[in-house]
């Protein structure tokens, strides 16, 4: 029987091989929590570090179209936990996205998983160009894209991406999955924009999204159910039929969140960007002829959520030409979920107020702030939590001035309505642009979802 030359030495490298071997069992299941566990009870912790993941492009991606290309995009997730969603890259067998996605506190078995889609304008599903899944092992990466099972070509192209790690800091089991930034946004637009819409600001049919980061650090376990005591919650999620209501509703936020060509993409890296999403309004008249606001912070109000899906924050103008027929503008931009984070509307405002502005001064000659507030009727939020919605935005919105008020404050009174006085007298905005409204012969986006949906929804 052959000696052992340094026995301690050999038990040691079998402890690491078996560590490996744990480590490999866990990436081929990376979603069987049970094995995971199972594993762990042997003593053979999970290592967690914190990721930097580029998504780069791809290349020789197939024809898509009869045009001989693609609009692809592509949706990330980590094992299943969180998931990030791309741009649409239009007209090419070639995207570039050159995209951070960083996050804390991921266990090095993590698996990514990516599925590339190719956007088809007006259908109701999009046709998947191919899907890959990779480690999380830092370095440069080429993945070939699998096409779906079935089909002749199976080699869809190749995914080229750069991941970099660093040990995870502090306990990083208490807080797993945690996105880190950058801060990023999409704007979308209504289906229902056409022509007739062209006699309006475009920015009444138009939602943004922003991934905000800081939600379970600050909101913890928290979160705001729908208010029972409310009649049109009620008829969103109790009786018989809310089922058919919320069908309407899920139907018209997908719509207006759906992925696109037109929608606008970007990062948020300071205050100025965050005002920037604010810009906008036309004044329109026969007399003194059109006159553009699109460089001057709009004096408007928003209906906003904080979602507990996507961890997400979800607005829009509360006077949206798509909010017409819908029984909640919250339970619209919710997607009808059963509690957000938080809810409410918010409007800027230059320091001092509207009352006391004027547009002889420029935006930047003058300091601005964020009036927030928890004024939702679907979700009646709990004004205790305002310090921690005032917390949120600051963090994710460079140390924005940020003002929170209760729904019921005098305060938030005086301040929207001077906002609203200000864009009638100032802006040209008319009265019925303050609430949902549309034109004579316009489509609404209630009208819409009526067609789209299968006979008997």
């Amino acid at each position: 029987m052959p000696r052992i030359k340094n026995p301690i030495q050999s038990v040691a490298n079998i402890a690491e091989k078996l560590h490996t071997c744990a480590q490999a069992a866990i990436a081929k299941a990376p979603h069987d929590d049970a094995i995971k566990a199972t594993i762990e009870q042997f003593g053979l912790e999970t290592k967690y570090v914190d990721l930097s993941i580029r998504f780069i492009g791809a290349t020789d991606l197939p024809k898509m179209d009869v045009l001989g290309t693609a609009d692809p995009y592509f949706h990330a997730t980590l094992d299943h936990k969180l998931s990030y969603v791309s741009s649409v890259q239009c007209n090419t067998l070639t995207p570039t996205w050159n995209k951070i996605w960083q996050v804390k506190n991921v266990p090095t078995s993590a698996v990514l998983s990516v599925v590339l889609r190719d956007k088809d304008e007006g259908a109701l599903t999009d046709d998947c160009i191919g899907k890959f899944e990779s480690t999380v092992h830092p370095g440069p990466k080429g993945v070939e894209v699998q096409g779906p099972l079935g089909l002749r070509h199976r080699n869809r192209g190749t995914f080229w991406l750069n991941i970099e790690s660093s040990p995870s800091q502090g306990d990083p089991k208490l807080l797993p999955y945690l996105f880190d930034g950058p801060i990023h946004y999409s704007r979308h637009s209504s289906p229902t924009v056409g022509a007739l819409t062209k006699l309006r600001d475009g920015r009444l049919y138009s939602t943004w999204k922003i991934y905000i980061k800081g939600i379970p650090q600050i909101f913890g376990d928290q979160v705001q159910p729908w208010n029972h005591e409310y009649a049109a919650a009620r008829a969103i999620f109790q009786g018989p039929t809310s089922v058919a209501v919320r069908s309407g509703i899920q139907a018209g936020h997908r719509m207006l969140y759906a992925r696109s060509v037109t929608n606008d993409f970007g990062d948020i890296k300071s205050t100025k960007d965050v005002f920037d999403l604010l810009h906008g309004g036309t004044h329109r008249s026969s007399t003194d002829g059109t006159v553009s606001y699109a460089h001057r912070i709009k004096p408007a109000v928003y209906t906003y959520i904080i979602s507990t899906d996507d961890e997400s924050l979800r607005f829009s103008e509360t006077g949206a030409a798509f909010f017409v027929d819908f029984v909640s503008k919250h339970a619209l931009h919710s997607n009808c979920a059963e509690n957000v984070r938080y809810s409410g509307e918010f409007h800027p405002r230059p320091v001092g107020g509207w009352k006391d502005f004027s547009d002889n001064l420029q935006d930047d000659e003058v300091g601005w702030e964020l009036v927030i507030d928890n004024n939702s009727g679907t979700y009646s939020p709990d004004p205790a939590i305002l310090p921690k919605v005032k917390e949120i935005v600051e963090l994710n919105f460079f140390d924005l001035d940020v003002v929170a008020l209760r729904h019921d404050d005098p305060e938030l009174k005086a301040s929207t309505d001077a906002c609203r006085a200000y864009a009638l007298s100032k802006r040209g905005v008319t009265e019925h642009e303050l609430q949902p409204h549309v034109t004579e012969g316009e489509e609404t986006l209630s009208h819409r979802v009526l067609m789209g949906m299968p006979p008997g929804s």
